[in-house]
């Protein structure tokens, strides 16, 4: 197998299959992507930043599972989780209160957001 360099593209054969490697901080981090739970029965409000004060930029739908590349201080919430002030980076420009994401923590289980 060839060796990957940062921005690299690879092809490499494995068992008779090829497979698409990018080498770059994001393709890294979603080798070891785990997806969380968002509450049941919840439709779960997107925002643009870490509080009830940014705008909402979707809405997630009952059953949702979101990654978590990130978390960050912001406003806090009361949810179903408890009570925090930590949000969760979930796509980019994107972020949802941890108190609605069953993560199995009240603290900070990603690296903070930079």
């Amino acid at each position: 197998m060839t060796s990957i360099k940062r921005g690299a593209v690879v092809l490499a054969a494995a068992a008779g299959a090829f497979l698409t490697v990018v080498n770059s901080p994001a393709s890294a981090a979603a080798l070891d992507l785990r997806y969380y739970s968002v509450a049941p029965g919840l439709r779960l409000n997107v925002r643009s930043g870490p509080g009830t004060s940014y705008n909402i930029v979707r809405l997630l739908p009952e059953g949702a599972k979101v990654p978590i590349f990130c978390q960050t201080p912001g406003t806090t919430v009361t949810g179903t989780y408890g009570t925090t002030n930590i949000w969760d980076n979930i796509d980019n420009g994107e972020f949802v209160s941890d108190a609605y994401v069953q993560t199995g923590s009240d603290g900070y289980i990603a690296p903070r957001c930079g």
